[in-house]
């Protein structure tokens, strides 16, 4: 069964962070979301022009309509609204119904933009949530509003220090417990980007998605520490100010348990032709080393190919590729001097086929199958 995430936060018009990030993290890590939205905004990547409070009893209705039906494997909470939601929330998620869900919080009071999204009374209600939640996921200065160190573990959950605010060059994140200070720690090269947007919204989204998967807290952390950096190397450097990062383009990169089938190389006899054949394929040439004989290139949908000169013997197996528009894409390099051994032809299992074979021998087949890859007729 699908990991089944709520997420209680506002809205972001944007679709930069709160909801809207939320929603796209859950989900791409596998994850089904849910939503109580505790404020809408209007906000782009220049800032926040308005906010609008959801009432406090719908929010609440938000939550109880969900949990009766469906259920809750883990919370994540962002944007609260107001000091009369976060009160009530606190309270709702220690009822029976809730109790076994974890609780992922993330103090949001500021937004990256440097808007204002929580006053005074809403920060001093925010006790009430630590009190409740698994872990809390506040950056520096969302710690120092909180209080410190020592006043968010003294309400007994663990706490996870982002560094992204700190100065220098390695970003430090730091995972505390009460009564044994640091646990853990992570360090990783700061990304230079300004499409930043929505990371703290990502990171607790993305661990509050592994706790309801079965993670325990370090490496559901360590997982969503990975999911952050990519989407922000992925971020499509949308708007003129601080830009949505790329969720939605964090695919096949090793995140789950278990195989992966994301990369494979193959035999070249000359490297310039080979790399001029992947490329004239569409594909997106990633790592070029002439002198080691080796190239890399990067598919539409994230998974990578590599040729390597003098790798093996090139032949003994059928490299596929498939896309959602066979015929025009066999009909382009056809007209480009590629030459087929088959045609785009219907095959009997349900895909439609053709077929070529790249200067070193390698054989490749192109093709289609629409459902019938992962689910055909005669799926096991």
């Amino acid at each position: 069964m699908s990991a089944r995430v709520l997420i209680i936060a506002g809205s972001d018009s944007g679709g930069g962070a709160g909801i809207q990030a939320d929603i796209k993290t859950v989900t791409m890590l596998g994850g089904h979301a849910m939503t109580a939205i505790t404020a809408i905004t209007a906000q782009n990547t220049l800032g926040v022009q308005s906010v609008h409070p959801v009432p406090t009893d719908m929010v609440l209705a938000q939550i109880d309509s969900v949990a009766s039906d469906i259920g809750v494997d883990a919370v994540k909470i962002g944007m609260i609204g107001s000091a009369e939601t976060a009160a009530a929330v606190a309270e709702r998620l220690s009822r029976p119904d809730l109790t076994q869900a974890a609780v992922v919080f993330d103090p949001v009071t500021v937004a990256t933009s440097g808007s204002v999204l929580a006053d005074a009374a809403t920060i001093e209600a925010f006790r009430a949530l630590l009190g409740r939640a698994m872990v809390a996921t506040p950056n520096l200065p969302e710690l120092h509003a909180l209080g410190g160190e020592d006043a968010v573990l003294a309400h007994g959950c663990s706490l996870l220090i982002k560094g992204g605010h700190a100065a220098g060059e390695t970003v430090i994140d730091r995972l505390l417990e009460t009564g044994e200070g640091e646990v853990a720690r992570w360090e990783a090269p700061r990304i230079g980007t300004p499409h930043s947007h929505g990371t703290g919204c990502t990171l607790a989204s993305a661990i509050a998605t592994g706790l309801a998967q079965g993670m325990p807290l370090e490496p559901a952390i360590a997982r969503a520490r990975d999911f952050v950096r990519l989407a922000l190397l992925d971020a499509p450097g949308l708007g003129a100010g601080h830009g949505p990062m790329g969720q939605q383009f964090v695919r096949n990169d090793g995140l789950f348990t278990g195989p992966a089938l994301n990369q494979f190389t193959l035999p070249a006899s000359d490297y310039a032709l080979s790399v001029a054949f992947y490329k004239q394929m569409g594909l997106t040439q990633i790592v070029d080393s002439p002198d080691n004989g080796y190239a890399r290139f990067e598919a539409a949908n994230g998974v990578t190919l590599s040729i390597h000169v003098g790798d093996g013997v090139a032949g003994g197996a059928t490299t596929y590729l498939e896309s959602g528009a066979l015929d025009a894409w066999v009909a382009y390099l056809a007209r480009r001097g590629m030459r087929f051994e088959q045609m785009p032809t219907d095959e009997s299992w349900g895909w439609r086929e053709a077929r070529l074979s790249d200067p070193a021998g390698n054989r490749l087949c192109l093709y289609q199958a629409g459902e019938y890859r992962r689910y055909p007729p005669w799926r096991v």
